[in-house]
């Protein structure tokens, strides 16, 4: 099987696994917002990673039962944070995937209410896991710290300039892992927590997740090099290390994350994921 059809095949599973869900919400038109941008297309990037984490441990013929509550739970807080980043009060954006955000389709307040719908529905889709409880309950504890004041929000609230931060390079570094790279660590984590791996496999997979987290990030400013360039543009590493040196330290985490999945009993889909990292387009 190729890569490309294994990701669609799991693309597919995941959405299945998330079905009618929020069908019922009243009222009717909240249901659609929420629905709105949880199928608006994207790579699912993140919950791709989870499922290859969970196959790496288990294998590719193994069952996704077990991996689809935490894969589903990690697309449903990315969505969320898509959504509330584009509120006019973050980063101001009209279209998302081709398509006008939510708060352009709807208005300002239902994009923040379906944004914190999603994110509370995560931990409820944990909640409800078919797993045991001690996996439960150390996946909500993980997702919690990911995405929380220590995790992503407190990487966007840096991002955004709260407080007087300096954009030098350690901070843009300790503003990515937290805004970008704690999700997607947790991606790897989740997957290897779903399928019961040992302390060593989890060890492995988390140096995946830190690895693979921080190249998406120097991957993504080599990609919006010429967007970022203006003076009052993002914080980026090619600003503050140039092309060729950020290309240097993708590519050494790449080969970093390549090295701890090789340490995995089934990493093929792992491997293909860590290089689609590399070579992706956005």
């Amino acid at each position: 099987m190729s890569f490309s059809e294994w990701a669609n095949t799991r693309r597919a599973a995941l959405e299945v696994f998330i079905g009618d869900r929020y069908l019922d919400a009243w009222p009717a038109m909240f249901g659609q917002a929420m629905r709105y941008p949880v199928f608006g297309g994207g790579k699912r990037f993140r919950p791709l990673l989870g499922m290859a984490a969970f196959e790496s441990v288990r294998g590719d013929n193994a069952p996704l039962d077990d991996a689809l509550p935490a894969a589903t739970a990690i697309e449903l807080i990315h969505t969320y944070s898509l959504v509330h980043d584009d509120l006019p009060c973050m980063d101001d954006d009209d279209v998302r995937r081709g398509r006008p955000t939510v708060h352009k389709q709807w208005d300002e307040a239902t994009a923040v209410l379906s944004g914190d719908a999603l994110l509370t529905d995560a931990f409820l889709v944990l909640a409800d896991a078919p797993l045991e409880p001690t996996v439960r309950i150390a996946l909500i504890r993980e997702l919690s710290m990911a995405s929380g004041y220590l995790g992503m929000i407190g990487g966007q609230a840096a991002d955004i300039r709260i407080g007087d931060v300096t954009h030098d390079l350690p901070s843009v570094k300790r503003l990515h892992s937290l805004k970008t790279g704690a999700l997607i660590r947790f991606a790897a984590l989740s997957g290897g927590l779903s399928a019961g791996a040992s302390p060593e496999q989890l060890k492995s997979l988390e140096t995946v997740g830190t690895s693979i987290g921080l190249a998406f990030q120097l991957v993504d400013d080599l990609l919006d090099e010429e967007e970022d360039a203006a003076d009052d543009g993002p914080p980026s590493f090619v600003k503050l290390l140039g092309r060729d040196e950020t290309e240097r330290r993708a590519q050494e985490l790449s080969d970093r994350s390549k090295a701890a999945a090789r340490e995995l009993p089934h990493p093929e889909a792992l491997l293909n994921l860590i290089a689609f990292t590399l070579t992706r387009d956005h």
